[in-house]
């Protein structure tokens, strides 16, 4: 090239910037970028859950391609010939000769297996997190409903993405769970048969059900997770980034990194998601396929456990007594039925919570000021109470390895499960509206009395007494820039709609609102003229 040509290359700014300017003039993201590129994101240590969320599910994506080019969705009977010895000569399944080929005889293939398998377990448990972190916080209050709507359907989706994942292979543990799932199926009235031969082609365990579960594992569930995954992203970057409260810090501006130096950080993340995911997967064995065998009708995996995020669905089942009932000539098997409603209302009562609590309150102003959890004392309980039900359960779905590894009865372990999805959701709701509502009256006397110093003062009457220090106008501002809201009257929000599902929405949103909101729920925050009584009297 001669310098004439150097002199007008280097004028027009290069090769890559003309593809820049290219692509700026079709496409527009730079604009979009350097708008962005002003926004704040605050940097606190619960935000990276989001982040470890999006990035286990990209090491899930990337694995499963892999994994992909060499399963084989087939329950056509070959015979196994590879290199583990033991299953040398059964009839297996394509299915399981291919898991079993990529399990020993392509390079790396049982790691990016099993990396593939924990990538799915931190997703499905950093979503769940994430989520009970926006729910303690009130990070779902307007303008952020959808976020909270995406985010539960992300967190229902990849449980079934994982139940489907783990039943590919179709081996003995997958098959005694599948006749679980076929058993539950089966309990829907009217439609229970047909949904069931639907699903696996025919009588269980069918001739189509590996390739089913294949397409919905590979094609639709994670279309849709994507989907939902973009569209959550969108929402976050429309909507201002939520924060939690502090001296500077309000509804109206946003403290925090710019965007580079979040993009580096958040690059950072990614790599050690990543890398603890395959640690993880190089050391710690999951789902030995060639320990259970290949699946078969007449047998059932004994110790059999799902994997923990389907814990609540299965230990509701093996606690619930065999109760069946008898109707116009067809059994109602309320064993199988009654587990499955109460798991479903379980999670539907999680994704429906903040819709209640913008109901009930009626606040439709934008909240981008995060809650402390000791401030919504109801709000806090019922999500510790939701945790203890679902603790519960995951103890009721390994009662057999229980039983056997402390030397107890089955049934003894049953009934204590029985006994505690009753008990202890009420005491873990009593417990920590308590602790709550002692945190709250805590915040109170600090506020009014100043932080205890240790050091103990004799009054000229003889009366001892502990020297308190004022706050600082940033912790003051900590404690009381909570807003507490009141109960609803019986006559708010009467519209005049004198029908009696009109008047029951009515008692019903009064009633809400005085266990959210009423005496009993909440610690009234000290006022101005409190505070400054206090103070004068201090000073006196």
């Amino acid at each position: 090239m001669d310098d004439q040509s150097q002199r007008e290359e280097a004028a027009e700014g290069g090769g890559g910037e003309r593809i820049a300017r290219w692509a700026d003039g079709r496409l527009g993201p730079y604009g979009l970028l350097r708008a962005k590129a002003r926004k704040a994101f605050p940097d606190h240590w619960s935000f990276l859950l989001g982040e470890i969320c999006l990035y286990s599910f990209l090491v899930i994506v990337v694995t499963g391609v892999y994994l992909s080019l060499y399963f084989h969705p087939s329950m056509k009977e070959v015979q196994y010939n590879g290199s583990y010895l033991p299953l040398r000569g059964q009839p297996v399944s394509e299915a399981f000769n291919s898991t079993m080929r990529l399990s020993f005889d392509v390079r790396g293939g049982l790691l990016i297996r099993q990396a593939h398998h924990w990538a799915a377990l931190v997703f499905v448990g950093a979503t769940l997190v994430h989520m009970l972190r926006v729910f303690f916080t009130g990070a779902f209050r307007k303008p952020r409903g959808f976020q909270w709507l995406f985010g539960f359907l992300l967190l229902v989706l990849g449980m079934f993405g994982g139940l489907t994942g783990y039943d590919l292979p179709d081996d003995l543990l997958s098959g005694t769970g599948l006749a679980v799932v076929n058993g539950t199926i089966l309990s829907i009235p009217v439609v229970g048969t047909y949904l069931s031969m639907f699903l696996f082609g025919g009588e269980f365990p069918g001739g189509e059900l590996v390739a089913r579960f294949n397409a919905i594992h590979v094609l639709v569930i994670p279309a849709i997770m994507v989907g939902l995954l973009v569209a959550h992203l969108i929402l976050l970057l429309r909507h201002r980034h939520t924060q939690y409260p502090g001296p500077g810090r309000s509804n109206r501006n946003l403290v925090g990194l710019p965007l580079k130096v979040r993009a580096v950080k958040s690059a950072g993340v990614f790599f050690l998601v990543a890398g603890v995911i395959f640690a993880i997967a190089a050391l710690a064995q999951i789902n030995p396929i060639w320990l259970y065998g290949p699946y078969r009708v007449d047998q059932v995996s004994a110790g059999s456990q799902p994997d923990w995020y389907m814990g609540v669905a299965d230990g509701l089942l093996r606690v619930m007594p065999g109760w069946e009932i008898a109707l116009w000539g067809h059994t109602l098997a309320l064993d199988n039925l009654i587990p499955l409603v109460a798991g479903v209302g379980f999670f539907l009562a999680m994704g429906v919570y903040p819709f209640v609590e913008s109901w009930v309150t009626g606040d439709d102003r934008e909240r981008h000021l995060l809650d402390r959890p000791r401030n919504r004392p109801v709000r806090t309980a019922l999500g510790v109470a939701w945790i203890g039900f679902y603790v519960v359960s995951l103890v009721g779905a390994g009662n057999d390895i229980i039983a056997t590894r402390f030397h107890v009865s089955v049934e003894s372990v049953t009934w204590a499960v029985r006994i505690g999805l009753f008990v202890v959701p009420v005491t873990a709701y009593a417990v920590t509206k308590r602790w709550a509502l002692g945190l709250q009256r805590g915040d109170r006397d600090k506020v009014l009395h100043g932080r205890e110093t240790g050091v103990i003062k004799r009054l000229p009457q003889g009366e001892f007494v502990e020297v308190h220090e004022p706050l600082g106008q940033g912790e003051l501002h900590l404690l009381t820039q909570h807003e507490q809201y009141t109960p609803i009257a019986p006559d708010d929000g009467d519209t005049g709609d004198r029908s009696a599902g009109a008047r029951l929405a009515r008692r019903l949103r009064v009633r809400v609102s005085r266990a959210l909101y009423g005496e009993g729920s909440q610690i009234p925050k000290p006022t101005l003229r409190e505070y400054r009584e206090i103070t004068d009297e201090h000073r006196v």
